[in-house]
């Protein structure tokens, strides 16, 4: 079918060869060298710069090597949320050449034992808030050694510390003094390639137990060299101020925000607690931000904050988004209130993750998840790996250097996963246009089917994101003697006067008829994962 998307391309190029570029870790080193007093991060009153980044990721990596003997290629868990510390720490561990477990800080019991266990790790760093859960299954792990920190450490400044878990005394060492021993020891530079691994990024497990996904020096490599080519020069080196929100263990702000824009010299405001919309909004206020990466429940956040509207915006350059879809009716309100409309992107926690984005010479929104990457191929296949005739539907299949060679010793996933022919499949249900634009439909498991009539949640609530009165939807199929499934609507609402009467007539008035809802449930918040992905499942099962 070819690739119409190239001929929006202009001066990007085609193809990239990033195999040059070295490792991860290589990028750390250099920017660390060449941005050295430039503030790297900031969070709760205190900053570091480039240097000292620098300095505390070395003294943590000696420690794992010379107190732990970690080696190339062992597994460390890292379980915090975005606070000062996260940089050095995971810097740390990819200086010693070892494999970052990611972990969610708000993980059950039940959840946190099944990671560690997969990725056989047996030394975990983790936020002494989260230490009660690790507490409860510790002894059922291969954990040996536990790193704890709190808000105040790497620069004290008298935040309140949450005590660790006494369950943990034992095998437990705070940060602080991991860094104090690791300033007198030796610190070996690892031999490492585009081909060694760097994450063990865990999939969100919304079916099931999540999987690991193995991604490599390589991939992160041409994701980040990639991403910095799409900026088009329209990111400046050693300017910029990012505002991180979106957790820092998840794919998107890990490749985006950690490592791309440090790699690009950005100072990078880190948020600990995005829920608390009012420190959120003020630490954004105190100095001209210039890009911010989103996901769309958190645009929406922020556009009904009274005070975020009053902020100046001027510096405001570009805003990101991802994770889930954009709607055109946030972006537009975003753009109402910044002057700049939202770009949209795609990707998976398997594709390191960027697969598509819009251009950044997109004056609008486009209602599409953009444009493949330089370098990486898309194609659109029916159930029988066939490429199905351009315009219709789908499951989007890619394959390009920043995908993942495969799940963690995990081959029967791996063997569902992959094409015969190479291709990753996303399990997303898509769409190209005629001028090479792809348009995600839905996730292919959230399909609803009503009267044998494809119906994709997506779309319902994307109309519905444009009605007054309502904060969000989420859209599920139920069972329907009738028509096999119905479709019901969950709705929060900030107009009391609002009826279920009210959203139907509206979804009538955009929809065919077999798309119309026939329930509608208004409850206080829609379940959501930490990143702020709305949970159908979750909805479902009520």
């Amino acid at each position: 079918m070819g690739k119409p998307w190239l001929q929006h391309y202009g001066t990007i190029p085609a193809e990239i060869d990033t195999t040059a570029n070295g490792t991860v870790l290589d990028i750390i080193e250099q920017a660390s060298a060449r941005f050295g007093d430039r503030m790297a991060y900031t969070n709760l009153g205190a900053e570091l710069s480039f240097a000292e980044t620098e300095a505390l990721s070395r003294d943590f990596a000696a420690w794992l090597q010379t107190k732990l003997g970690v080696k190339k290629g062992d597994r460390i868990a890292l379980m915090t949320p975005n606070v000062l510390a996260y940089a050095p720490i995971s810097f740390g561990i990819i200086r010693a050449g070892a494999v970052q477990v990611n972990v969610n800080p708000l993980y059950s019991p039940r959840e946190l034992k099944h990671q560690l266990n997969d990725a056989d790790a047996d030394v975990i760093v983790i936020f002494n808030q989260s230490t009660p859960t690790l507490a409860q299954i510790v002894t059922e792990t291969g954990i040996k050694t536990v790193i704890t920190l709190g808000l105040d450490d790497v620069k004290p400044r008298g935040l309140p510390t949450i005590p660790v878990d006494p369950r943990l005394s034992d095998i437990a060492t705070p940060l602080a003094q991991v860094l104090e021993q690791g300033r007198d020891m030796p610190y070996t530079h690892p031999d490492m390639t585009q081909d060694d691994l760097i994450f063990l990024q865990y999939t969100g497990g919304t079916t099931g137990l999540s999987k690991g996904a193995q991604l490599t020096h390589g991939n992160l490599v041409s994701n980040i060299e990639t991403l910095i080519v799409w900026f088009n020069g329209m990111v400046k080196e050693g300017e910029e101020t990012i505002i991180t929100a979106l957790p820092l263990y998840h794919i998107f702000a890990l490749m985006v925000n950690l490592l791309s824009f440090y790699r690009l010299g950005a100072s990078n405001v880190l948020i600990t607690n995005p829920r608390d919309m009012d420190a959120f909004v003020a630490d954004w206020g105190k100095q001209p931000i210039t890009i911010f990466t989103g996901v769309n429940t958190l645009y929406v956040g922020l556009l009904h904050h009274p005070g975020f509207a009053q902020i100046d915006h001027s510096a405001l350059k570009l805003s990101f988004g991802g994770g889930a879809p954009v709607q055109k009716a946030v972006s537009d309100r975003w753009r109402g209130v910044t002057g700049i409309h939202i770009i949209e992107g795609y990707g998976l926690s398997e594709t390191g993750p960027v697969l598509t984005m819009n251009l950044m010479t997109s004056d609008d929104a486009t209602a599409s998840i953009g444009l493949p990457f330089p370098t990486t191929d898309i194609v659109i296949l029916d159930d029988d790996e066939n490429e199905v005739p351009q315009g219709q539907t789908g499951e989007l299949c890619a394959k390009g250097p920043q995908i993942m060679p495969g799940y963690w010793r995990n081959e029967d996933a791996n063997a569902k996963s992959f094409t015969k022919d190479g291709y990753f499949k996303t399990g997303d249900i898509a769409v190209m246009d005629d001028a090479g634009y792809f348009r995600i439909v839905d996730r292919k498991k959230d399909m609803i089917l009503v009267s044998g009539f494809n119906v994709f949640p997506n779309e319902i609530e994307d109309v519905l994101a444009g009605m007054d009165g309502l904060v969000e939807s989420a859209c599920v199929g139920v069972p329907d003697e009738k028509t096999g499934e119905a479709v019901k609507v969950f709705c929060v609402k900030k107009d009391d006067t609002l009826s279920a009467d009210d959203v139907i007539a509206h979804c009538r008035a955009n929809l065919t008829a077999y798309k119309v809802p026939k329930q509608i449930a208004f409850i206080d918040e829609l379940p959501k994962t930490a990143v702020g992905k709305i949970l159908r499942r979750e909805l479902r099962d009520r």
